[in-house]
């Protein structure tokens, strides 16, 4: 079992709290176990196996209680009298009206409230207008790095470790099975198609009144290549339609619309607005969208040779989010920052590549931290051992390291 120390210790922090935990984040990426090492830790600090209740809804054990009444009433059944009763439900989107189970338990004394869910539409509309203040989200991910390499028992250096990082991904069970890349390709390829089918096809688009399934899965997987090829790209809706359409299909800008937010709301995509940083303001036209896991993106990609520097970004997108930075695409002029990062209202800017050894490649990444007149911290990123360094108040820091940190 992978520990997610990180994750757990915001579990921990709010334990007893009156307010509803609500773990995030793409299947398999390890919001159950999270869930189950809780419960352990639970058991250790004196708490009684009958004070927990815990149901996954992916167990056909539990089928009879998709009906939110029947759940509503097994768990008040089960809730101590005198004593904090620990409720664990994952999977929940999978209960229709589940939000009203929720509601109606945290108003009860003495219940401490655990959910997780695989899609970002399980936060909007009842819920969201139900238990508006009432909940915090976890946003879970993959493996970091870090977690990575330390799951690996073994003498290869951490550039080594990286390289098969970039390519494998960071998914729990990965990280610690037999492998080889045809095994790894089979677990990656049940996982996009689980997704696919489970979280988006029987999902409803929503917009207004409108609803409608999800049922082109081919536009869905064609649409789901494209944005994992433009990677590190700034995007439109209108430019995936457009090569949508130049494929000999017709679509709609607003099919393709709806099709990237289902994308984005099962937690394969994430979109990066962009910021002015002259004007300190959010750009309201074009942004990016970066991949939960990069095995996952060569999954996708089996036979695009993709430049290794938007890989290398992607990562740093992701473990920008791990760290708690709200995460921007910087426009200063026409110059472009891969990230404009906010946290407590201090603002980082971050520049990406994977090399800067060639000269032209070095001044087309410091150019664009140099031309910000402000004094916060600029870090540039880089897989090359030969550049780091301070240049002009501007940190050249090896990724790799700044990623085990």
């Amino acid at each position: 079992m992978v520990n997610r120390d990180e994750y757990l210790e915001k579990l921990k922090q709010w334990r007893n709290e009156k307010i509803i935990k609500v773990v995030t984040g793409i299947r398999r990426c390890g919001k159950s176990t999270l869930l189950e090492q809780y419960r352990n830790h639970l058991l250790e600090t004196n708490v009684n196996e009958n004070q927990i209740i815990a149901i996954n809804f992916e167990d056909m054990a539990y089928d009879d209680l998709l009906d939110y009444k029947k759940l509503y009433a097994y768990l008040c059944e089960r809730l101590s009298s005198d004593k904090m009763t620990y409720i664990f439900l994952d999977e929940i989107q999978k209960v229709e009206c589940f939000e009203k189970v929720v509601d109606s338990l945290y108003i009860k004394d003495n219940t401490d409230i655990y959910i997780t869910g695989s899609n970002a539409f399980m936060l909007s509309g009842e819920l969201a207008t139900l238990l508006s203040g009432r909940y915090i989200e976890i946003k879970m991910l993959p493996l970091s790095f870090k977690e990575y390499a330390k799951l690996q028992q073994t003498t290869r250096s951490n550039d080594e470790l990286f390289t098969e990082y970039m390519a494998d991904g960071g998914f729990p069970y990965i990280a610690t099975m037999d492998r080889n890349k045809e095994k790894i390709d089979t677990y990656l390829e049940g996982i996009y198609n689980t997704i696919i089918i489970k979280d988006i096809e029987e999902r409803q688009v929503r917009k207004g009144t409108e609803k409608r399934k999800v049922t082109d899965l081919s536009l869905l997987k064609n649409i789901s290549r494209f944005l994992s090829g433009s990677v590190g790209n700034l995007i439109s809706i209108k430019s995936v339609s457009d090569y949508i359409v130049s494929t000999g299909r017709k679509v709609s800008p607003n099919t393709v619309a709806d099709y990237i937010d289902v994308l984005t709301e099962a937690f394969i995509f994430y979109p990066v607005e962009r910021f002015d940083i002259q004007g300190k303001q959010l750009l309201q036209q074009n942004q990016k969208y970066y991949i939960a896991d990069t095995g996952l993106r060569r999954y996708m990609l089996p036979k695009k040779s993709y430049d290794i520097g938007f890989t290398l970004e992607n990562i740093i997108y992701l473990e920008l989010c791990r760290r708690g930075y709200k995460v921007y695409v910087g426009k200063n002029g026409v110059k472009e920052v891969d990230f404009v990062v906010k946290k407590n209202d201090v603002i980082e800017y971050f520049q990406v590549t994977a090399s800067m050894i060639d000269e032209n490649t070095f001044n087309r990444e410091i150019t664009p931290l140099n031309n910000i007149r402000d004094h916060y911290l600029k870090t540039i990123l880089t897989l090359d051992r030969f550049s780091p360094g301070n240049y002009n108040g501007i940190i050249v820091e090896n990724a790799v390291d700044w990623l085990m940190k």
